[in-house]
């Protein structure tokens, strides 16, 4: 009889403290930088590592050399004609530096808005043009330039080295 007892207040306990009704996370909301319009992820592949991305706004990349080296490789052919080779600016701003044209671009939420999404001026969003999961990796590469630069520069190198 203690038993049941013992059991079925450790369960009222359980879910008084709402563990066994928490719903699963929901997506963060997403919105374009300038228009402010929710970003419509409708059709697009989404891989493990963007899902996750949607429920917490942290890049699952960031510090990855594999998903570095990776998103290197598309900066270079997407990214780096406006943003140049190292992402020190040409027609498009520095991404190299610590000054961000949108302040919300120092969060990986706010990055992936601007760049799936679009900005001012030539910035087109690139909405259909790269997968979700290849502009996290362009992220993950584009954060490695601030916080672990070694990184960086070792993925332009693999890449310089392939192709070379």
């Amino acid at each position: 009889m203690f038993k049941k007892l013992a059991v079925a207040g450790g369960l009222s306990v359980f879910l008084a403290s709402g563990f066994a009704l928490m719903p699963a996370q929901a997506d963060l909301d997403f919105r374009g930088t300038v228009s402010g319009e929710p970003l419509d992820f409708t059709g697009e592949e989404e891989s493990p590592q963007f899902k996750e991305f949607k429920n917490t706004g942290i890049n699952p990349y960031n510090g990855n050399q594999e998903a570095l080296n990776k998103g290197y490789v598309i900066f270079a052919t997407a990214c780096s004609g406006c943003h140049g080779h190292l992402a020190e600016g040409k027609l498009g701003p520095a991404l190299s530096d610590d000054y961000w044209t949108y302040p919300t671009n120092l969060e990986d939420k706010g990055l992936f808005e601007t760049i799936y999404g679009g900005a001012a001026g030539q910035m087109g969003p690139q909405q259909g043009l790269l997968e979700p999961d290849e502009i996290l990796h362009v992220m993950s590469w584009v954060r490695a330039l601030q916080t672990e630069p070694e990184k960086a520069k070792k993925a332009v190198d693999t890449f310089e080295h392939r192709n070379g």
